[in-house]
């Protein structure tokens, strides 16, 4: 699997994110759908990867600083063709190992409340990461789950 920071704009990637956007409709309402589309993320403070093999996009993450020691995991997604075959480990350990490089010593991120992301907060959970309060902008939601840990 080769893991690299990702300009956002491709075919594919584009694809991968609408998908993750409408999966997000599909279960929270759209006030609470915190997913960021290719324009936000590509603001500066923001740093984008996909993980591939074989010229198949297998998944993406986003890291985003909050500030100097606080960042926040976004856009985790797998794409549907790969799912359980330890993309979204790999590119969490990934993420999790360049925050802890750039000098970060908290991670943080939001994940949606319903049971279809029971899965990721599993992972999140296996990880290393705990419930804890909103941060950065975000507000109670009850469509959410906020989750951190230290690096």
């Amino acid at each position: 699997m080769d893991i690299r920071i990702d300009p956002l704009t491709g075919p594919a990637i584009a694809a991968l994110l609408q998908e993750h956007l409408d999966d997000m409709a599909l279960h929270s309402p759209p006030e609470s759908v915190h997913a960021l589309d290719l324009e936000r993320l590509r603001r500066p403070g923001i740093t984008f990867w996909t993980a591939w093999e074989d010229g198949a996009l297998l998944g993406c993450a986003a890291l985003r600083a909050l500030d100097a020691e606080h960042a926040e995991l976004k856009s985790m997604r797998t794409a549907r063709a790969h799912l359980r075959r330890g993309v979204a480990a790999a590119l969490l350990r990934h993420v999790m190992e360049e925050a802890r490089r750039r000098g970060f010593r908290r991670l943080s991120l939001e994940t949606g409340s319903p049971a279809a992301f029971l899965p990721a907060r599993a992972l999140y959970t296996r990880f290393g990461f705990v419930l804890c309060g909103p941060f950065g902008n975000y507000g109670p939601d009850p469509y959410s789950v906020f989750m951190t840990r230290a690096l």
